[in-house]
């Protein structure tokens, strides 16, 4: 298969004519945590912001990936880790089209976030939703956590399946005594400078 790949990359218009259009730099910011932690709440707060001061940002997120370029994958290991990887070439491609893109996905172990940033590179930038499992189950939108609890649900990350915490995120956002405006400017103020034209 790969004799019969013929890669234009070369040929295509430059990242920087794009960026330059788009009056912006790429990045990829990557929020990572437990479920009910905050991350898409958070992903959708930053990326209206953005819009608000004139960037251009796409959320990525389980719903509109997994209805759709991901709607074959299951919930076994290697599921979840095509999962994530199809996301982070979907990413590279969006930085490399000068895209800033918020991707709000659990990604509960070391290994798959190193796979994630060896494939985005430097325009990698991860967030550790740092919210204590307890207050995820308290807030349980969904009723994932009350279904893992009765054995229902297997493989549930923070339940019967592993969360590793990040050990050098770029920054780590505590949400348990914040509120969605705060978490959200902290982001912003964070990622402004890698951003600005």
């Amino acid at each position: 298969m790969a004799e019969n790949i013929h890669p234009v990359f070369d040929r295509m218009l430059d990242r920087t004519y794009r960026e330059q259009f788009l009056n912006q730099q790429a990045l990829v910011v990557w929020l990572v945590g437990l479920s009910g932690s905050g991350k898409s709440t958070i992903a959708m707060a930053l990326e209206k912001l953005l819009f608000s001061r004139g960037y251009f940002a796409q959320m990525l997120d389980g719903d509109n990936i997994r209805s759709g370029i991901n709607g074959d994958l299951g919930f076994s290991d290697e599921d979840r880790r095509e999962n994530i990887r199809r996301i982070a070439e979907i990413a590279r491609l969006y930085a490399q089209s000068g895209v800033i893109t918020i991707n709000s996905f659990i990604s509960p172990t070391r290994s798959i976030r190193q796979m994630t940033r060896d494939i985005i590179g430097p325009d990698y930038f991860e967030v550790f939703v740092d919210t204590p499992l307890d207050v995820c189950e308290q807030r349980d939108v969904k009723g994932l956590y009350a279904k893992a609890r009765k054995g229902e649900l297997k493989g549930f990350t923070g339940i019967d399946a592993p969360f590793e915490a990040p050990k050098n995120p770029d920054l780590i956002l505590r949400t348990e005594n914040k509120s969605i405006e705060a978490c959200t400017q902290e982001l912003f103020d964070h990622i402004i400078e890698k951003i600005r034209p």
